[in-house]
């Protein structure tokens, strides 16, 4: 399911899993700390993406529509999109920061809104919930059941917003998405000489070719 190659659909595919969820979530009794909210946060999420994003009368458009309104309640996306452009971020005009995240935003969306229909009954399991004494940071813990292959162990990396939370970072297998999607960024920058304007390109054109 990671065999993505590039930078954005192996992204996208992380955020899939989210909507690949079943509509029951099993998850330890709920500590009255930030472990426990942010448990329930995950939980939540997972109802409302399967809800909002499986049915099978809604139109491409509609779904999309609604994928992008849960991309952006639920996770950090400019601070995602941020950290994984690493130093070229701070290099990047106003312009240049806007636009890449645009397109960053875009073709998360686009990439995975079709792949919704194929909900076949996977089931989150959370197990549990780690706080970082550090940052503040909450990883969840859990596992994701798939038919005829072993269950994928799947971390959640989310921080205190507001009255609620965001998904800053998700871990698979032990891989953090953020970090290799930052090394992917770094090397198709490296790849054609440094330009930031390379990956805008290519960004672009992943969009055209999902649309």
């Amino acid at each position: 399911m990671l065999a993505d190659r590039w930078i954005g659909a192996r992204f996208a595919m992380i955020l899939v899993i989210i909507v690949m969820t079943a509509i029951f979530v099993s998850a330890p009794g709920r500590a009255a700390d930030a472990s426990g909210d942010a448990q329930a946060f995950i939980a939540g999420l997972a109802d409302r993406a399967i809800s909002a994003l499986t049915p099978p009368g809604i139109s491409r458009d509609e779904r999309e529509t609604r994928a992008r309104s849960l991309l952006n309640d639920n996770f950090a996306v400019r601070a995602i999109g941020q950290f994984v452009l690493g130093r070229y971020w701070r290099d990047a005009s106003a312009e240049e920061r806007a636009e890449y995240l645009r397109l960053f935003e875009d073709l998360i969306v686009v990439t995975y809104v079709d792949r919704f229909s194929r909900y076949s009954g996977e089931t989150l399991k959370i197990n549990r919930a780690v706080t970082d004494p550090d940052s503040g940071d909450v990883v969840v813990y859990s596992e994701i059941s798939r038919s005829g292959g072993s269950p994928v162990q799947v971390g959640w990396r989310v921080r205190r917003a507001d009255r609620t939370f965001k998904i800053i970072d998700v871990i698979v297998e032990g891989v953090s998405m953020g970090q290799t999607q930052r090394s992917d960024f770094s090397s198709v920058i490296r790849n054609n000489g440094g330009s930031l304007d390379a990956l805008l390109a290519e960004m672009r054109r992943r969009i055209r070719e999902q649309t």
